[in-house]
């Protein structure tokens, strides 16, 4: 793999991106709306999944505030009845990372790269997945939602990556996310590479509007990719050949899945996150998905 100077902090989301996204956060938010009459075979239910469907990789209270708006006594029950369940899950059933996930971080790791996790969850609620997993360790900075004012969308979590981790220059970032919500956080903070993969809750279309500049198959492919990146950059004072082949090499080597068309849209800094429950069509299927037969 290709060292690229000043090229040296990788963020990563957790669920969907290096751990196995298992149904477990999909649970604990059923069992935390239950509590507050939101049930399963009914229309409520049905909505409020797809919402939080579309939602993930915010925090974990916004998503629940967003799901019980003006009531935050809900929202806080909601929360508490998440946090048990998740906790519980966790102990009794695992998780486990994605395929590949480990040897990526490895590999990263030789070449010099540092390395930083973006999660939804309180600090506490970090400690013991990254506990559960044995990867107290695996990261050189564990970001929660409690070190930073704003979570995702917003770029606060990624920007204090950077700052904690000494990286002069935001583009000197790389940022890979399975949601919607990570991948704007990493295009909010100007990172120099954002990229979505496809082991996580969001498709492809989705992270690619978000502004993911690729999508990969898994995190597996992301030492290719970043190889490939590196080689793009150092080689704009060279050979062109020489330097767009290795670049093109890379690209094939992390086995791009869809890469971004330049005329997709961006989504500006600061522009607002996505709107309550939309029409779209994607919306429609995760709602009929939800509610079931009949």
């Amino acid at each position: 793999m290709t060292n690229v100077a000043g090229r040296r902090l990788a963020c990563f989301g957790l669920f969907g991106t290096t751990v196995a996204d298992d149904g477990i956060l999909e649970r604990a938010y059923a069992e935390a709306i239950a509590t507050q009459g939101v049930v399963t075979g009914t229309a409520a239910y049905a909505r409020g999944m797809a919402q939080v469907h579309r939602s993930r990789g915010k925090a974990v209270i916004d998503v629940l505030r967003e799901l019980f708006p003006e009531n935050e006594a809900r929202a806080q029950a909601a929360y508490l009845a998440f946090d048990k369940s998740l906790s519980g899950a966790v102990q009794r059933f695992g998780i486990h990372p994605v395929p590949g996930a480990p040897e990526a971080l490895d590999e990263l790791a030789a070449a010099g790269w540092r390395s930083c996790a973006i999660s939804s969850f309180s600090r506490r609620q970090l400690a013991g997945i990254l506990g559960a997993l044995g990867w107290q360790d695996r990261f050189d900075l564990a970001v929660s939602v409690d070190e930073v004012p704003r979570g995702c969308p917003w770029p606060d979590p990624v920007l204090y990556g950077m700052l904690t981790l000494g990286v002069d220059d935001v583009r000197d970032a790389v940022v890979v996310q399975a949601t919607e919500s990570g991948v704007l956080a990493g295009r909010r903070a100007g990172a120099g590479l954002v990229a979505g993969v496809l082991t996580g809750t969001h498709p492809a279309a989705r992270l690619r509007s978000a502004g993911a500049a690729q999508v990969l198959g898994s995190v597996a492919d992301v030492p290719a990719m970043v190889a490939a990146w590196g080689a793009g950059s150092s080689g704009a004072g060279s050979s062109g050949a020489g330097s767009s082949a290795a670049a093109a090499d890379g690209l094939a080597a992390a086995r791009l899945v869809v890469p971004r068309p330049a005329e997709a849209p961006v989504v500006p800094p600061g522009a607002p996150g996505p709107p309550g429950l939309r029409a779209g069509s994607e919306d429609r299927a995760e709602v009929a998905r939800q509610s079931g037969p009949g």
